[in-house]
């Protein structure tokens, strides 16, 4: 594997010309309480933090989140409607409802709830009752719906997100990641932009009973308008979060905190950092060449690099020192190459996290070498590429 980094590239943003030996930096731009954390821009999927994002934990209720994609999904796709009711069993009232003395929006036994009305006790309240309603009368039994849910979770490509029922109730096999839960909430926020207000209202109000939203950073102030808070003893306190301040709005995914308050307060400040520390700036142009790589037997040495489109990176308002990037592909490239061959990527880190990965493709075809020039790379080849597999 080769790493190239292109000169005017470096120089532009003061990153240190590396090769094989070349190292991100050690060290956080931010540092949190949180145990496990994930934080991307929406607008890109760019990575701007991540502390041991792919630890699987206990949901809690952040596993609502995959409840309401079904539900979501159900209502997009015409095999439910808004208006649709579904009736409150026994077991939904007693494992979820008033008797149970979790998070709840009071559904009385036995009686019809709307589905819309479901879905804002679910996104408001965390409400165990109105879940449970939903995986009953969409799937028959929550069971089912457990297992549909995992199902879901693997065609959105959320390999480590296991259910095992609709709420994020204490449940064995039940797991998820903050990476998993990022992305499944910017999945909430990009394709379902009719019901993403949901999880915005400030209180809701049904059957006489009103409740303020249980995500704490909805009051705060702070252009909060999503997701959801959880908590076990397993994991401890956690949150999927997001805000929107000038145009750039961030996802956040945290756990393993003491309590409460220092939930509200580590997801404030990681999403208030997120939202107000990094610049998007264009580095390279549609169609420009963003780097070079090496080519083994061909017409000649060198192998030009572009993207498919214009290449954005996100800087740090403070601290560019701690960006580095490079040139990552498999290589030397075999000769012959056909323009807009895939050859590599460019990879960029932020501190130590892998922020940013770009496919990059050839930018012109090179033709197989002549007999002397295929020796001369062989002879070079069989001088050097021991050094390059000796890094790998």
């Amino acid at each position: 594997m080769q790493f190239r980094i292109f000169p005017p590239f470096a120089s532009l943003l003061g990153l240190v010309l590396t090769l094989l030996c070349a190292v991100p930096a050690s060290a956080q731009l931010f540092e949190t309480k949180a145990t496990q954390a994930f934080m991307i821009d929406a607008d890109t999927g760019t990575v701007l933090f991540a502390k041991d994002p792919d630890k699987p934990i206990p949901p809690a209720s952040m596993a609502k989140l995959m409840t309401m994609e079904m539900v979501f999904n159900a209502i997009k796709s015409k095999r439910m409607t808004l208006d649709d009711t579904f009736v409150v069993s026994e077991n939904a009232w007693r494992t979820g409802g008033a008797p149970s003395g979790t998070s709840t929006m009071f559904a009385k036994l036995k009686s019809e709830v709307r589905v819309e009305d479901l879905i804002q006790g679910v996104t408001v309240q965390a409400a165990n009752d109105g879940c449970i309603v939903l995986a009953e009368g969409m799937a028959g039994s929550e069971a089912n719906f457990a297992a549909q849910m995992t199902d879901r979770a693997r065609q959105l490509g959320l390999s480590k997100s296991t259910f095992a029922n609709s709420t994020g109730l204490p449940a064995d096999g039940q797991q998820t990641t903050m990476r998993e839960l990022t992305m499944l909430a910017l999945h909430l926020w990009r394709d379902y932009p009719e019901f993403f207000h949901y999880y915005g209202q400030p209180d809701f109000t049904w059957n006489k009973i009103a409740q303020r939203n249980r995500n704490p950073l909805i009051a705060m102030g702070i252009e909060a308008d999503g997701f959801v808070a959880g908590a076990s003893e397993q994991a401890g306190f956690g949150l999927v979060g997001t805000v929107s301040h000038n145009g750039t709005r961030v996802i956040a995914a945290l756990s393993g905190l003491a309590n409460d308050r220092e939930r509200s307060e580590e997801a404030r400040k990681l999403l208030d950092w997120g939202s107000r520390s990094f610049q998007k700036t264009e580095i390279f142009a549609k169609d420009e060449v963003v780097g070079e790589a090496q080519v083994f037997g061909g017409a000649k040495s060198g192998l030009a690099l572009k993207a498919k489109g214009p290449v954005d990176i996100f800087l740090p308002i403070a601290n560019r020192d701690k960006l580095t990037a490079r040139i990552v592909y498999q290589g030397p490239v075999s000769a012959p190459v056909e323009e807009g061959q895939p050859v590599g990527e460019l990879r960029v880190w932020i501190g130590d996290t892998l922020s940013q990965q770009t496919p990059l493709y050839a930018a012109e075809s090179v033709k197989v070498g002549t007999l002397p020039q295929r020796a001369l790379d062989a002879a070079k080849e069989l001088a050097v590429g021991w050094l390059r597999r000796k890094h790998l």
